[in-house]
């Protein structure tokens, strides 16, 4: 076991380097929320100024009701990236060193996983330190906010669980996108990242109810919006666990099938 471990430090302290190297990378992750926020958060404010709409929101800002969405979605496609990584490591000769050497399999996919875990945990970090200057509240105060980075960082751990699956099977980056971009936009809007589930058609409802960024939004944002409402946090919880560990088990078995 500590061998394991010390298998995973490293594959993830590898891919943490590479992504600080990646100063365009980290720009971007962190402009396009920036835009999220100043734009939808204004554009979409009116929503709050009638009765219907304030219901719809359950009586908070959109802004307000927004942040946990753009902090999951940020999760969401930063979280496809692992994968790609995988395509370069194998691209450039990366991916058979590290098949040569005396390192468990089973580590090279749950590194990569954990790395992607703690850097989308710094970006949403980096997002609430701007969603506080635009003077939005957390109810559930800086143990809240801690909670909230650490769903979100299962959530991505998850998510890259499922882009690993699918990059193990493709050589080029080209084989890869198209897939991964055809599971994260469904996901992201048949959610209720963006807009309300009130506001959505019922057959969009019963999707919303087995999407599981739902289930990641719903504890986020009820930490944001309600504060430490444990009937709405621990089941959204349960079910991310449990999500990231089915995929911790569907990444290593693919990877070990793929390079067997």
């Amino acid at each position: 076991m500590p061998a394991f471990l010390s298998d995973i430090y490293h594959i993830c302290w590898r891919d943490m380097q590479r992504f600080f190297s990646q100063r365009s990378r980290i720009l971007l992750t962190l402009v396009q929320p920036l835009i999220w926020l100043v734009l939808m958060g204004n554009i979409m404010s009116g929503m709050t100024r009638s009765a219907h709409g304030t219901g719809m929101l359950a009586g908070a800002r959109y802004i307000d009701f927004m942040t946990p969405g753009i902090m999951i979605m940020t999760a969401l496609f930063s979280g496809t990236f692992c994968g790609f990584s995988l395509v370069w490591d194998r691209r450039f000769g990366f991916l058979y060193k590290m098949l040569v050497a005396p390192v468990s399999r089973m580590a090279i996919p749950v590194g990569k996983m954990t790395a992607t875990a703690i850097q989308i945990a710094l970006q949403v970090v980096i997002i609430g330190i701007i969603a506080f200057c635009m003077n939005v509240h957390f109810s559930s105060g800086v143990l809240g906010f801690l909670m909230i980075v650490i769903i979100a960082g299962i959530f991505s751990f998850a998510m890259a669980g499922i882009s690993l699956s699918i990059a193990i099977h493709f050589k080029t980056l080209e084989g890869v996108h198209p897939i991964l971009n055809f599971i994260s936009m469904p996901l992201m809007f048949t959610s209720n990242a963006v807009f309300p589930r009130a506001a959505m058609p019922d057959w969009m409802k019963v999707i919303c109810d087995w999407n599981p960024l739902t289930h990641a939004i719903t504890p986020m944002r009820t930490l944001v919006v309600e504060g430490w409402v444990w009937d709405q946090i621990l089941p959204g919880l349960a079910v991310n666990l449990t999500f990231a560990l089915v995929m911790v088990l569907i990444s290593t078995l693919q990877f070990r099938r793929s390079i067997a």
